[in-house]
């Protein structure tokens, strides 16, 4: 069975790289769960986060690949064991007089906040790993989802350890 594996990738801030990245899993036919890009502490380097299911010798040939794409600095595979991974969860939940406070309460058991209410519906909003974000829309889910997003993962190594090039 294929398991979910986490890749953290450090690059050059140039123009089309998230287009590069993603042209080269298209052609090489390998399947990406979600992508989520964005700055880090050092001026002109980004950090992009990548979700693939796959098995082991599939992951070490998308590293490989990735490794050979020129603003490519550094890919790490996160070990599920120490990586914290979170996204965020924005749903749009039925909820009238008759039920609101069921559905706050509800969400106040994962620690999920209500950004918006209206007169028939409450928008939450939460953050924190897939499985807890699919936990809290099973129990939403029978008040009625009326509309939902979720953010790609984003995700670190506990630790000091950091994911920093060689040199820069």
């Amino acid at each position: 069975m294929a398991e979910t594996h986490t890749l953290s990738i450090l690059c050059e801030d140039v123009d089309g790289i998230i287009s590069r990245i993603s042209g080269m899993f298209t052609r090489r036919a390998f399947s990406i769960q979600s992508i989520s890009s964005g700055r880090t502490e050092i001026e002109g380097i980004n950090r992009i986060t990548i979700v693939v299911e796959g098995e082991d010798h599939v992951v070490e040939q998308i590293t490989k690949q990735l490794n050979k794409l020129i603003p490519v600095i550094k890919v790490s595979r996160q070990d599920p064991e120490s990586t914290v991974v979170r996204a965020l969860l924005m749903v749009k939940v039925s909820a009238d007089a008759s039920n609101r406070t069921q559905v706050v309460e509800s969400a106040k058991l994962f620690r999920a906040h209500v950004v918006d209410v209206g007169p028939d519906s409450v928008i939450i909003e939460s953050t924190g790993s897939p499985s807890k974000l699919q936990a809290l829309l099973d129990i939403l889910e029978p008040f009625g989802i009326r509309e939902l997003v979720e953010s790609s993962a984003t995700a670190l190594s506990r630790g000091p350890k950091a994911m920093y090039p060689a040199k820069l």
